[in-house]
């Protein structure tokens, strides 16, 4: 058979099939000069990659965990490749000092997840816009308006309000279990809502499910935006059929619950405008938003990015400090009661007066150590190519740094796997940016701007349940087996849920 009728007789010569192999070895080209290309220039080291899909096998459901055993192979500082995307991990404090401190100007552009890569999101986010002065507006907004220490002092009594309906519930239910996540949730979402908007957006009773729909629309944001595997990511020329139903699956969440908060943003827009209105009159935040002419995509996105920042990390680090404490009774709870108690000149029901606790300090800085509430600090893209730790980073490069692998390095911490609050007693080791072994709220100019108010809400949250209440696991349960299997995500919180049942203490 001569190799002509070979073709023809297994259509090999179709139009079809010509096509898909030019586009096909074109692929291949462009994919050989670009790894030649970049083998020119010194690349953090890495896993070998596979042809097209890069490392992408090696990544898995715990991105995590498997790039900090990739960091103790080929160190701190590592580069991966996700098909056509570039990524660098850093995993020790040398080199997330160098990428958030030292190469901050050149590293602090943001890569965007699919889900949240609309013309109507962007431009008015918080955490995913450029540092533009859009941006620089709405962060000091934020911060004056939301976290400044004048802003939180005018906000303790909602807090300690809304802190107030979660014990007296609990006291309600004592004897029944009590899922932790739900009732804390319920907590942070009432005092942001009514920081926001003067009012309540659900019940710890949840009649009519309107908690459960909330909490799933911002986990289900989350959810979206955590997709590190996402196709459109690193395929650019996938990333349009929206494979995975991202951007389909972000944009119905947001607009159901846009819908919700128009009526309320409407009325208060109404009663702004009216002739009877008077700056003496702002009480909440969409005050002060409608007063700055933000329009309603506005005030949307920025309400949106203040919920899920407000509600999911702080709800996962007090669960995880609660279970920490379940699994310590003896050795480590009983201390932080005991600081209660010799503490009784101080009113602990007053939000104020948490930071005088130094032992729950500590307790809430190894929580942070062992469960940072985002294991990968969100993403940074390199808008200028740099040097970082004497290795070139490429201009467009994704960049993370991971948390979870520096909490967990024997050459920073003495038996690190230990939940040892005894760690921080005597220890300068903060979390506000500076010391970058411990950094819960990032650093540089994209750290959390909520920190003031995340940590106060932690605080005072953990010292009320403690003081008020002993809890138990169900069913006899040992404490000390409590699983502490993580769910990853932008958030990582327990894979199951913390389920406790309360008794209301003999006052101190």
């Amino acid at each position: 058979m001569d190799i002509t009728n070979f073709l023809h007789e297994n259509n090999l010569l179709s139009p079809l099939f010509v096509l898909s192999t030019s586009l096909l070895l074109l692929f291949i080209i462009k994919q050989t000069k670009l790894l030649l290309s970049k083998n020119k220039i010194k690349l953090p080291p890495g896993p070998p990659q596979l042809p097209i899909i890069g490392n992408l096998h090696q990544v898995g459901d715990n991105p995590h965990v498997s790039t900090a055993k990739m960091a103790k192979k080929y160190g701190p500082l590592i580069s991966l490749h996700l098909g056509k995307q570039l990524l660098v991990v850093a995993s020790s404090p040398d080199a997330a000092m160098a990428i958030l401190k030292t190469q901050d100007r050149h590293l602090s552009s943001r890569t965007v997840p699919a889900a949240f890569q609309q013309e109507a999101i962007i431009p008015h986010s918080l955490i995913w816009s450029e540092c533009n002065q859009t941006w620089k507006n709405l962060r000091t907004l934020c911060r004056t308006e939301m976290f400044s220490t004048k802003a939180l002092e005018a906000q303790s009594r909602i807090r300690e309000e809304k802190v107030g309906h979660l014990l007296d519930f609990l006291r309600r239910k004592q004897g029944q279990v009590i899922d932790l996540e739900d009732v804390v949730f319920t907590t942070l979402l009432n005092t942001l809502s009514s920081i926001i908007f003067g009012k309540d957006m659900v019940q710890f009773s949840d009649e009519h499910g309107r908690r459960d729909w909330f909490k799933e629309s911002i986990y289900k944001v989350i959810e979206y935006g955590s997709r590190i595997k996402d196709v459109g990511s690193f395929y650019p020329i996938l990333e349009r059929f929206d494979l995975h139903g991202t951007t389909k699956g972000t944009m119905k969440v947001f607009d159901k619950v846009f819908a919700y908060w128009e009526v309320i943003i409407e009325e208060r827009r109404s009663l702004i405008n009216s002739s009877t209105w008077s700056s003496e009159k702002t009480q909440y935040f969409l005050d002060r938003m409608l007063q700055n002419g933000f329009s309603s995509n506005q005030i949307y996105q920025l309400v949106m990015e203040l919920f899920v920042a407000g509600t999911n990390t702080t709800t996962s680090t007090v669960v995880w400090n609660i279970t920490e404490l379940v699994r310590h009774k003896e050795a480590i709870l009983s201390k932080v009661e005991d600081e209660m108690k010799s503490v009784n000149n101080l009113d602990l029901t007053a939000i104020s007066q948490q930071s005088k606790l130094p032992y729950l300090q500590a307790c809430i800085k190894e929580t942070f150590r062992l469960h940072p509430p985002v294991p990968l600090l969100l993403p940074h893209l390199a808008a200028e190519t740099c040097e970082v730790m004497n290795y070139t980073i490429p201009k467009n490069t994704k960049i993370f740094v991971n948390l979870w692998a520096m909490g967990r390095d024997p050459q920073l911490w003495d038996d690190p796997l230990t939940y040892n609050p005894e760690r921080f007693t005597d220890s300068k080791v903060d979390f506000k940016g500076q010391d970058f072994e411990l950094l819960p709220f990032g650093s540089g100019r994209r750290m959390c701007p909520g920190l003031p108010s995340g940590i106060k809400s932690v605080e005072f949250i953990l010292s009320s349940l403690i003081r008020e209440f002993d809890f138990t696991l169900p069913d006899g349960y040992d404490s000390s087996k409590l699983d502490m299997e993580e769910s990853f995500g932008i958030a990582m919180k327990r894979k199951n849920p913390l389920k406790l049942i309360f008794k209301q203490k003999h006052p101190y």
